[in-house]
């Protein structure tokens, strides 16, 4: 009779466990036509670990460089991790993540999340967090990130979070329960079509323009984690017109770059060399560059990573030269599927 209610107990006990589980699979957002950004994150723990050069930073890193091109023109094995506002925190913890499964000679960070000191929206924290797997970054993301209002168990459990999105469950949540559509081309999120940037706003007034104590320690521990690893940190500001990129910020990054022996690259400043154009290069009206304008951008930054990093050539590397060619003609498939859509839009 014991071992009959033991193995009727064992029983009960996994079928509310394999219930619960299938049920948070269900309810969870997927990221898949709508608000795709939230499945980048996750991407990348299905690549091959073998990257020259890895992005961390919010959009601007994941819309505005190109890893083909780096591929394509310079043999150049790239990935961006980025994620929609990617708090600096959040960068530091997903570089320790990324060091768990390779070591890259460069890595690349996006300065524009200096402006924030503070945890900002559990939306944008869901989109950076629940695709990193389960580790001690993880864990220490979660805890920097969480704003008043959140709960670590909710990231541990995301069903208490997301238990009542049962009137916007639809076809898609069935279909990609335990699987994902890939949303980007390492990292790189594509977009094709054209607004030209018009009556871009100029910054406010701030009652500071320092940087925060929080996001500079934070910085300090990215420029420290990566000398011991012997990685070249490259800080980038990306050549969006709009969040306002304020000339004391642009100050206190080249003191710290200048001071910590950084290369530094406002490419703001380098509309002229890289041939940007916003009436033509922008998707957004300035916010974020679309394909044309990431693939201008990216092959400047290659260069300089050619010359400043001195990173190899790695085209002669038959098994990657193979990987290449298929992300290649999927990248292409892209292109042509988005200027279709956009030529049958404006008919």
């Amino acid at each position: 009779m014991k071992a009959k209610k033991a193995v009727k107990w064992i029983s009960s006990t996994a079928f509310i466990v394999v219930s619960l589980f299938l049920l948070q699979k269900l309810l969870m957002p997927k990221y898949v036509s709508d608000v795709v950004e939230g499945g980048l994150i996750a991407e990348y723990y299905e690549e091959e670990k073998d990257h020259d050069v890895v992005f961390i930073g919010d959009c601007e890193v994941y819309e505005n460089f190109s890893p083909k091109v780096l591929w394509e023109d310079y043999g150049i094995n790239s990935y961006i991790r980025g994620s929609a506002q990617q708090l600096i925190w959040q960068s530091y913890y997903l570089l320790e993540d990324t060091l768990r499964y390779e070591k890259p000679d460069v890595v690349i960070f996006n300065v524009l999340a200096m402006q924030y000191d503070r945890p900002q929206r559990e939306a944008y924290n869901r989109m950076t967090l629940e695709g990193m797997k389960w580790s001690l970054s993880k864990v220490r993301s979660i805890k920097a990130s969480m704003t008043e209002d959140e709960s670590f168990s909710d990231y541990v459990f995301p069903i208490l979070r997301y238990h009542s999105r049962w009137s916007e469950i639809g076809a898609e949540d069935f279909a990609y329960m335990f699987r994902r559509e890939k949303v980007s081309h390492n990292g790189y999120y594509m977009r094709v079509d054209v607004k030209p940037a018009e009556n871009v706003p100029e910054g406010k007034i701030l009652a500071d323009y320092r940087f925060g104590e929080n996001a500079y320690d934070y910085l300090d521990r990215m420029t420290k984690l990566c000398a011991e690893n012997d990685i070249q940190l490259i800080l980038v500001k990306a050549p969006s017109l709009y969040p306002y990129w304020y000339d004391e910020w642009e100050e206190q990054m080249e003191e710290y770059a200048e001071k910590n022996g950084l290369l530094y690259i406002n490419f703001l400043e380098l509309t002229q060399e890289t041939g940007l154009d916003f009436s033509q290069d922008t998707y957004d009206g300035g916010l974020h560059l679309n394909l044309s304008g990431a693939e201008k951008i990216t092959a400047y930054l290659g260069q300089i990573l050619r010359e400043e990093a001195g990173l190899q050539d790695r085209r002669g590397e038959q098994a990657l030269a193979e990987s290449w060619q298929e992300k290649i003609a999927l990248y292409e498939d892209a292109r042509a599927e988005q200027e279709k859509e956009k030529q049958d839009s404006e008919l």
